[in-house]
C-alpha cells in the first residue's frame, strides 16, 4: 500500500467509526471495494485487477454458504449483504467509464466484466439457497479448493507449466524460464480465515453468523492485506458492540499510525538499500560487510512487517475494532521458542492450533508409541516446514522453515538438559542477565543466519553466502 492509500483508508474508518447504524453494510461496502483498489496491476494479465477481487468475494460467500447452519442462511435476513456485495461489483466493473483512472489496468470492456461476475454472483446465490446444512463432504471439499488454489499461486514451476499449457492450446510459445506469477493480493490472509470455520464448523465450535458479519471478518480492510489473523468470534463480537471512541482511543491510533507509518516508509524503505540480496552475495568478498547486509535485512523484514502491523491495528482502532497484536519484541527474546511466541504472532497461533497441537495428539495416540523427542520433533519439523512454504512453495522456503525447526528442537533438548542437570543455574541476578543477554546474541543471529534462505533465490546461493560470512571460500 502507497500512504496515499492508508490515508485514504483511515478517512473511511474515522466516517465508519462515527456511523451508530448500518455501519457493518458500509464497512461491508467499503472493503469489499478496498480489495479491487488494493489489488496490484499486472501487465502481463491486466484483467487479473478485477477477476481476483471478484473471486476472494465470491470464494467468501461460498465459504459462508457452507459454513453456516441453516437457520442463519436465510436470503430475507441476507440480502441487503448480498445487494450491496453486488453493488460493490458492479462499481469496480463500471469504473471504465468514471472520470478517474484509479483502474486503469482494467482495458477489457466493462460489459464482459460485468456478465462474469454476474455468472459468478448467481452461482453463489445459488449456492446460498441450495446448500442446507453444513455437511461433512462440503467442508472437505471446500477446504481442498482452497488448499489446491493456495499451491498453484504459491508454485512458480506449477503457474509456469500451467500457463505454458493454455498457451500451447492457443498455439503460442510460452517461455518458460519466464517468471509468471498471479499476485492475488491477500489470499494467503483470506486462505487462513476460511480454513480456521471450516475446520471450527467441522469441530462444531464455529458460531452463526450473518453473511455482512462473515465477509467483514474475511475481507476487513485495515487487516486484509497484511494481518493479523483475527478469530471469527473475537472479530464479530467487537463488530456487533464496538466500543465507543475515547480520546484516549484517539490519541493511541494516531501515535500506532505514525510508528508504522515511520517504520515502514522511513526505517524499512531506507535499509532496502542495505539489505542482502541476490547480486550483493556474488559481488561482496568480505564477510563484515555482508554480516552487515543480513542484520539489515533482518531490521528491514522486521520494520516493514511490523510497521503494516501498527497501520492495520491503528485504523482498525478507529473503526471501534480492536485486532489482536502480531509482534512482541522479536529479537529481544532469549530463545528461538520465544522468538516465535512473539513474531508474527496469530500466524505461529493458527499453526499451533491448526496442525502441531493435532498432529502431535496424533502421534501421542498412535498404535505404535514414539518416544516424546521423536514426536517433538516430528511435530515442529513439520509444522515449521508448513510454515516456510506458506510463503511460497520454493526450495529456499521449505529449508528457512526446516532451519528453524530444527532450532526449535535444539532450543527445547538444551533446556531441558539445562534444566535436568544444572538447576541452579542462572539463579542470581546477575547470572540470569548474563545468561539472558548471551540467549539474546545467539537467537538473533540464528534467526537472522535463517533470512539466507528466505530472502535468497536458491539454495546454491544461501550456501555461498554462508560460507562467506564465516569466511569460508
Amino acid at each position: 500500500m502507497s500512504i496515499v492509500q492508508i490515508l485514504i483508508l483511515v478517512v473511511l474508518a474515522i466516517l465508519i467509526g462515527l456511523m451508530r447504524r448500518g455501519r457493518g453494510l458500509v464497512l461491508l461496502g467499503v472493503s469489499a471495494l478496498a480489495i479491487y483498489l488494493l489489488q496490484p496491476p499486472s501487465q502481463i494479465f491486466p484483467s487479473q485487477s478485477f477477476w481476483l477481487p471478484t473471486l476472494t468475494l465470491f470464494i467468501t460467500v461460498i465459504a459462508w454458504a457452507v459454513t453456516a447452519p441453516p437457520d442463519a442462511r436465510s436470503l430475507r435476513d441476507n440480502w441487503p449483504a448480498l445487494a450491496t456485495l453486488a453493488g460493490a461489483i458492479i462499481l469496480a466493473a463500471a469504473l471504465d467509464y468514471l472520470p478517474f483512472t484509479w483502474a486503469a489496468s482494467f482495458i477489457s470492456p466493462s460489459p464482459i466484466y460485468l456478465a462474469g461476475a454476474l455468472v459468478l454472483f448467481c452461482a453463489a446465490l445459488a449456492a446460498v439457497a441450495s446448500i442446507r446444512r453444513g455437511e461433512r463432504l462440503l467442508l472437505w471439499l471446500t477446504a481442498l479448493a482452497l488448499l489446491v488454489i493456495f499451491i498453484f499461486l504459491k508454485s512458480p514451476w506449477l503457474t509456469g507449466q500451467v500457463f505454458a499449457g493454455i498457451a500451447l492450446l492457443r498455439g503460442r510459445e510460452f517461455d518458460l524460464t519466464a517468471k509468471v506469477t498471479i499476485a492475488w493480493l491477500g489470499y494467503s490472509y483470506i486462505a487462513f480465515r476460511l480454513l480456521h470455520t471450516l475446520r471450527d464448523r467441522q469441530s462444531g465450535i464455529l458460531p452463526a453468523v450473518s453473511l455482512a458479519d462473515y465477509v467483514n471478518y474475511v475481507i476487513f480492510f485495515p487487516s486484509f492485506t497484511a494481518g493479523p489473523i483475527d478469530r471469527l468470534e473475537h472479530f464479530t463480537a467487537n463488530l456487533r458492540a464496538p466500543q465507543p471512541l475515547t480520546n484516549d482511543d484517539w490519541v493511541y491510533a494516531g501515535r500506532r499510525l505514525a510508528i508504522g507509518l515511520f517504520k515502514k516508509f522511513v526505517l524499512a524503505d531506507w535499509l532496502v538499500w542495505l539489505s542482502i540480496r541476490d547480486n550483493l552475495v556474488q559481488q561482496v568478498h568480505s564477510a563484515g560487510w555482508l554480516w552487515i547486509f543480513l542484520y539489515a535485512y533482518a531490521f528491514r523484514i522486521y520494520l516493514d512487517f511490523s510497521g503494516y502491523t501498527d497501520i492495520a491495528i491503528a485504523i482498525a482502532r478507529l473503526i471501534g475494532i480492536r485486532l489482536p497484536e502480531n509482534f512482541d519484541a522479536p529479537f529481544l527474546k532469549p530463545n528461538l521458542t520465544q522468538f516465535w511466541n512473539s513474531w508474527h504472532i496469530t500466524l505461529t497461533q493458527w499453526f499451533r492450533s491448526y496442525f502441531f497441537n493435532p498432529i502431535t495428539r496424533f502421534l501421542r495416540t498412535s498404535k505404535r508409541a514414539l518416544p516424546i523427542w521423536l514426536i517433538l520433533l516430528l511435530a515442529q519439523l513439520s509444522t515449521m516446514a508448513l510454515i516456510g512454504l506458506w510463503h511460497g512453495i520454493t526450495w529456499n522456503f521449505l529449508l528457512w522453515g526446516l532451519w528453524h525447526g530444527v532450532g526449535l528442537f535444539a532450543q527445547n533438548r538444551w533446556s531441558e538438559f539445562v534444566r535436568l542437570r544444572f538447576p541452579n543455574v542462572g539463579a542470581s541476578p546477575l547470572a540470569g542477565k548474563l545468561l539472558a543477554g548471551v540467549g539474546v546474541f545467539v537467537t538473533f543471529n540464528y534467526v537472522a543466519l535463517g533470512w539466507l534462505f528466505f530472502v535468497l533465490s536458491t539454495p546454491q546461493l544461501s550456501a555461498e553466502a554462508f560460507m562467506k560470512l564465516f569466511g569460508i571460500s
